[in-house]
């Protein structure tokens, strides 16, 4: 058994997960399909999920979504974030890749792949531009990333949506396609709208979060809740991002099933973008020198998509059953699988390109530091 092996072996809250984790791309294959199946064979589940709302945002989204970010924020030592701030580098590296490639990327092959389909081009540019505060972390704990950076990032892509979405989305949409000769979409979003679904999906569980390590820190110190209350709270971030795969894909299944040459012209340029935004961000920090936790962190963060986000502007913006609205459910449909291999092509990567101490593991939670 190698010395990776033994590490992974020896941990008892490693053990207890190991069949979760190993068996994770499975588990996510099954909730899609169930989730496809209850939408396509019990057409009522979806306006009933639709139906259960508070303020435009949808109650069994936000539910699974706060269970699965919950777990992953309260894992983040926050009394340590203050020495990230030297890293300027990082977070403007980040920031570049967020809010200057990724959008662009996708402009490109939104109209590259959909010349003819404006509805599901649009679709495709509000992903781009909803950068990811959800999933990634997810993505980057089973990478083995480094947790404080990616909630710094997650924090920093929160802020930005919130400043920058509305007027970003009239930009390309309106904007940008004039330039090329192609007409534009008008789009009408305001600035609360984007505000109220970055509070719901991050600022909740976030709080939450923050309360809970530093109230179980404070009565009975860091080694007693990094040791007896995060092996507990491990299991509830994946299966709930495994309910929250359900429920999305219920709320469209029926849609996706009857439309399954539009669902591939919709893949085609997301899994284009997620590979190209994956490899170029990996590349581009290892050879500027980052660590592979560092490394780790931006690229999943630069790869994912707030497809909440997307989804919840599209169906506020166009209507449930409009092409954008499909085109942000297709978006998991097509993520989901693609980052988790890039899960294990990230654990690949570590061994070849950061040295022996970084051999690659299995599939399993990363031990805290």
């Amino acid at each position: 058994m190698t010395r990776a092996r033994a590490a992974v072996a020896a941990d008892p809250a490693v053990v207890r997960l190991g069949t979760l984790d190993r068996l994770l791309p499975l588990w996510i294959l099954l909730a899609m399909a169930l989730g496809l199946l209850i939408g396509r064979v019990a057409p009522g589940v979806a306006p009933a999920l639709d139906s259960a709302k508070v303020s435009g945002v949808s109650l069994p989204i936000a539910v699974g979504l706060f269970l699965m970010m919950y777990p992953v924020l309260a894992r983040v030592r926050y009394s340590d974030l203050g020495r990230l701030g030297k890293r300027s580098r990082l977070f403007t590296v980040s920031l570049l890749l967020n809010w200057v490639l990724g959008p662009v990327l996708m402009f490109a092959l939104a109209w590259a792949f959909l010349p003819d389909l404006p509805e599901y081009r649009t679709g495709l540019i509000l992903i781009g531009l909803a950068r990811c505060i959800a999933m990634v972390l997810v993505w980057n704990m089973l990478a083995r990333g480094s947790g404080e950076v990616a909630a710094v990032l997650v924090a920093l892509n929160s802020l930005f949506q919130i400043a920058l979405y509305s007027a970003m989305g009239w930009f390309f949409l309106s904007v940008v396609p004039g330039w090329f000769g192609g007409a534009g979409t008008a789009l009408q979003i305001g600035v609360w709208d984007i505000a109220r679904n970055v509070l719901v999906f991050l600022g909740l569980p976030l709080v939450a979060a923050v309360l809970t390590r530093l109230g179980c820190e404070r009565y009975r110190g860091r080694a007693w809740y990094e040791s007896e209350v995060l092996p507990r709270l491990g299991p509830v971030a994946l299966l709930a991002l495994l309910y929250t795969i359900v429920v999305m894909f219920a709320l469209q299944g029926d849609r996706i099933s009857r439309l399954p040459v539009d669902v591939v012209r919709i893949a085609a340029p997301l899994l284009v973008y997620f590979a190209v935004m994956f490899t170029a961000s990996f590349l581009l920090s290892w050879k500027l020198g980052f660590s592979y936790e560092e490394t780790a962190s931006l690229s999943f963060t630069a790869a994912g998509n707030n497809f909440e986000l997307a989804i919840a502007v599209a169906i506020a913006t166009f209507g449930l059953s409009s092409g954008e609205a499909l085109a942000g459910v297709v978006g998991p449909l097509i993520e989901v699988p693609a980052l988790v291999s890039l899960v294990y092509l990230s654990l690949w990567l570590r061994g070849r390109l950061f040295g022996a101490e970084h051999a690659a593991s299995p599939l399993t939670r990363p031990q805290e530091s």
